[in-house]
């Protein structure tokens, strides 16, 4: 999540936090795994190891440690322990990688944000972390992690605590930071969207309402790109606009979907014989598809997976 700063810099974060597309949609977690460059084997590693940090440890390991701790992984993968790894068990995996992912995210922002090291974040040490000393002092065009103002962050600080207490624990803070991946928060996030682009309050956004401000000074190719995806991939009633409905669809991201998507993906690489399911000696006979791996040696790294079952 990039701070977004309409008036002075004041934020300062160490952390490349981009979450936000730059029509207003939550970024899906597996935005970068292809792009002009070809593919991107990092979102592959960390959707079985389930943490960035273990990702980049394994990346250390010697191709023989790596092969010898993804069998390891496997054997909690196999949930009914016929030794096969079939599509619904390599989804339910990559879905708990995803929570996984988004927990060591919270943690580290919390970790980050958290000034008296209590274990929960207040909204003045949120603000601190922003680079903002009150909100007095933020201007009504500065934005927070989520690229919202942070009058409406704070609006959706007082829905993520669940227990009104003022601040946010550590599930709390995650969905805060993570609300697109968070069902209760949810509502907010549509209206805030409908807030931001019914220009005209009539309850639907129009494909002018949806370009906005970005359609200026846009060319003729992007104009029509963008109405194709309005009218092909949003608007999917085809009435001309984009009710609530199908704003939950273009702005909250499916890990569903993403999940579905990568087991389609590594299946297609991985499974030599075409029996549409994978043994471990495929899965390990393609060790590099699964966990990175440098060649160098390492020891003692274990990931989120070797610790917690399913």
């Amino acid at each position: 999540m990039l701070v977004y700063c309409a008036s002075a810099a004041v934020h300062d974060h160490s952390m490349d936090t981009v979450e936000r597309e730059s029509d207003g949609s939550f970024r899906a977690r597996d935005y970068d795994h292809y792009s002009d460059s070809g593919h991107h084997s990092e979102f592959d590693h960390e959707a079985i190891l389930g943490s960035v940090k273990e990702a980049e440890k394994f990346d250390s390991l010697s191709p023989e440690e790596a092969k010898a701790k993804l069998a390891e992984l496997l054997i909690k993968m196999d949930l009914n322990g016929d030794k096969l790894i079939d599509r619904i068990e390599l989804k339910k995996w990559i879905l708990k990688s995803f929570i996984n992912l988004s927990r060591e995210e919270t943690e580290e922002r919390l970790q980050e944000a958290d000034e008296d090291q209590d274990g929960a974040v207040t909204w003045q040490e949120y603000l601190h972390l922003l680079g903002v000393d009150s909100d007095d002092e933020a201007g009504p065009e500065d934005t927070g992690d989520s690229g919202m103002t942070l009058q409406e962050e704070k609006a959706m600080w007082a829905i993520a605590d669940a227990n009104s207490d003022g601040q946010l624990e550590l599930d709390e803070f995650q969905a805060f930071t993570n609300p697109e991946e968070h069902e209760e928060m949810h509502p907010f996030l549509i209206n805030q969207t409908l807030s931001d682009k019914d220009t005209n309050k009539d309850g639907v956004i129009d494909f002018m309402e949806y370009i906005g401000e970005r359609g200026q000074q846009q060319d003729k190719e992007w104009l029509v790109a963008e109405k194709d995806k309005f009218d092909h991939d949003l608007d999917l009633n085809h009435d001309g606009v984009i009710d609530l409905k199908e704003i939950h669809t273009w702005i909250i991201p499916d890990n569903e979907e993403i999940a579905l998507e990568e087991v389609d993906h590594l299946f297609a690489s991985v499974d030599d014989n075409h029996d549409d399911i994978l043994s471990f000696n495929e899965v390990l006979d393609h060790t590099e598809m699964f966990v990175g791996s440098s060649g160098s040696s390492a020891s003692d790294m274990y990931g989120e997976h070797f610790d917690d079952e399913l």
